[in-house]
């Protein structure tokens, strides 16, 4: 029996914020699918060249009174980059806190501005450490 991954689906009670943080990452919208009787949309974002690896932006236009303030029961993303260095000084300069900083200079965690944890891992080999990086606390959880 053959399995094929297909997405990984989040609800959303911003959809704007939430696309701009994906879009930070490097995400773009590959689909979308509105559906006014059931009024909502299901947005599909995926790093360029990864279009089959989409996350699902699921968001109720009338809103969503059933998400939780706290999303870690799902766990996280993870999406590797070039230079997770560049990447961490790019989210923070868009006002992205960086909860876990690459200190190693191979793993990062942010979280999205629902509350979704996201982890950054470094292409190939882990960078050397640096500063502001590497004198740099836990803000928060991941």
């Amino acid at each position: 029996m053959r399995v094929r991954y297909l997405h990984t689906m989040v609800r959303v009670k911003d959809l704007d914020k939430t696309m701009r943080f994906f879009e930070l990452l490097g995400l773009r919208e590959t689909r979308r699918i509105d559906s006014e009787a059931g009024r909502f949309s299901l947005i599909f974002m995926a790093p360029e060249g990864q279009e089959e690896c989409p996350v699902e932006l699921t968001w109720n236009w009338d809103g969503d009174d059933a998400l939780p303030s706290d999303s870690r029961h799902f766990g996280h993303l993870a999406y590797s980059v070039e230079n997770i260095h560049d990447m961490c000084q790019h989210l923070m300069d868009n006002g992205v806190t960086i909860n876990r900083p690459p200190r190693d200079g191979r793993m990062a965690f942010v979280r999205s501005p629902d509350n979704i944890s996201v982890e950054l891992l470094q292409e190939g080999d882990a960078l050397a450490p640096q500063e502001p990086w590497a004198s740099m606390e836990n803000t928060g959880h991941w």
